[in-house]
């Protein structure tokens, strides 16, 4: 997938395209029902086309407002190639795009960068300063510039009759749901992060752990501990380990104090990762997060967990 951070960059001649706008934050179901839609349009030969932003501009317009990310800009653009994007535009939302009349942001971006031959947007959407710009107008512009507008209904999920959303999955991961949260990405929710240096405690216990730095991406679950995989994506081979993962402040020994993810990769004593990239998936929350009296009642629990994991990997 070819990305672009600028419309500049993107070189004259390029296109014809069919575009997908949005945040597509955690490019959940509902986000690849408008991709596969695009696909679909595109088979005669067309570019697919997302356009999407670093940040949700919510940071920008309405920090208080913002809630924290289901996914971050790395995970994004790889989530989006996985879903067959030709090519990402990622816009660095800032105070210099958020002013940029409605108007000017389709014939800058739709128009004479892509080419635009049909554009896709959710019925919520808004664009353009003051978030001026909704479906009609696109229309209109479209009207006017030749490309089509499909304004695509939202996808709700059979089992709740809700419409699939980023708020709902990141209530899911809070609450620790990671059935939910997955059936509602279509895949396993995960995070993205580089292994650093922790307090050696778990190899201490005979459990080294991959330490991820606190500034990751992609949207925690609850604490406790969870069944899931490693997946070292440092260079081109990517290699998966089955893993225990214990997420919050080690209440036992009551000195972290902030919330941190620790991965146990079953059977691996010397196995280094430090300074490598790594994604963590979630396969299945086997407790919540508990303070035991010693740490002789923790390497009991620590042992059933572990087997816990090993059975529900299988």
């Amino acid at each position: 997938m070819i990305v672009f951070r600028d419309p500049a960059e993107v070189p004259a001649g390029f296109g014809p395209s069919v575009v997908a706008i949005g945040k597509f934050d955690g490019v959940h179901t509902g986000h690849r029902a408008v991709i596969d839609r695009a696909r679909v349009e595109a088979a005669d030969g067309a570019q697919v086309v997302a356009v999407t932003f670093d940040r949700n501009p919510l940071s920008v317009l309405r920090p208080e407002k913002c809630p924290p990310d289901v996914i971050g800009p790395h995970q994004k653009l790889e989530l989006l190639e996985r879903a067959g994007v030709d090519a990402t535009l990622l816009l660095t939302f800032d105070e210099t795009l958020a002013a940029v009349p409605a108007d000017a942001f389709v014939r800058r971006v739709l128009v004479e960068a892509l080419a635009a031959r049909t554009v896709l947007v959710g019925r919520d959407f808004r664009f353009g300063a003051g978030g001026a710009g909704d479906p009609d107008l696109l229309v209109r512009m479209g009207e006017e510039h030749g490309f089509r507008v499909d304004v695509v209904d939202d996808v709700r999920a059979v089992h709740a009759d809700r419409r699939v959303s980023s708020t709902w999955i990141r209530e899911a991961l809070a609450a620790g749901d990671i059935a939910t949260a997955a059936r509602l990405l279509g895949r396993a929710p995960s995070v993205w992060g580089e292994v650093v240096h922790g307090l050696k405690r778990g190899r201490e216990l005979g459990y080294p752990t991959a330490n991820l730095s606190p500034d990751l991406e992609g949207f925690v679950p609850a604490d406790g501990v969870y069944a899931g995989w490693l997946i070292d994506v440092e260079g081109t081979r990517r290699i998966s380990y089955p893993a225990a993962i214990s997420i919050g402040t080690n209440p036992t020994f009551d000195d972290v104090h902030a919330r941190q993810v620790e991965v146990y990769v079953l059977d691996e004593k010397d196995l280094d990762l430090y300074g490598h990239d790594v994604e963590v998936r979630f396969v299945e929350r086997v407790r919540g997060m508990t303070a035991f009296d010693g740490v002789d009642a923790l390497l009991v629990q620590m042992a059933d967990d572990v087997e816990r994991v090993r059975r529900i990997l299988r």
